[in-house]
């Protein structure tokens, strides 16, 4: 009785730190987008380092890269769906050391996911203001920042760092252990 609860004890810690966590970075990139309002929309941009990067207000009607402009409805689905879908997959991913990294790399996506969806919902349109002019990026937010980061440190986790049969254990058993078979 005394493992059960405990069990149940580490699963609603985990989703609490989940959702502090979340919250805290969805607070940081609401609060950026409102500083970027407020001192950089009608204004011209402000250069930090010339030629490399600077602080420029842009309303993005679209995805990255500027993809399915003006399919706000589409975007604002997507953005629920993928949300939905990382709660199901952390849901499944032990709670162990080994999986802290994947489940941070999630956090991270749902931060971005719903920071860019509140714009959405919001405006109708997303606050993006970094610009790396030096490579001519397009101009983005820290909401992207969380998930363009997110998704580097995961493609880095799958190739090197996790095993098929973490996976396995992932995808088709949850948090059950590898010797339950």
């Amino acid at each position: 009785m005394q493992k059960s609860f405990s069990g149940t004890k580490n699963l609603i810690i985990n989703y609490v730190i989940l959702f502090l966590g979340v919250a805290a970075g969805i607070a940081l990139d609401q609060w950026t987008k409102l500083l970027a309002v407020k001192h950089l929309k009608g204004q011209e941009a402000i250069v930090w380092i010339k030629g490399v990067f600077q602080l420029e207000y842009v309303e993005n009607r679209g995805a990255s890269f500027g993809f399915l402009q003006n399919k706000m409805l589409f975007l604002v689905v997507a953005s629920i769906v993928v949300s939905v879908l990382i709660l199901i997959l952390y849901a499944r991913i032990p709670f162990e050391k080994r999986f802290f990294a994947l489940r941070l790399c999630l956090g991270m996506i749902l931060c971005g996911a719903f920071g860019n969806c509140l714009d959405r919902m919001r405006l109708h349109y997303v606050v993006d203001f970094l610009y790396f002019s030096l490579i001519d990026f397009p101009v983005f937010n820290v909401a992207d920042i969380f998930v363009t980061t997110a998704a580097v440190f995961l493609i880095i986790l799958l190739i090197f760092y996790y095993k098929e049969e973490e996976f396995d254990r992932i995808w088709h058993h949850g948090r059950r252990k590898l010797t339950e078979d």
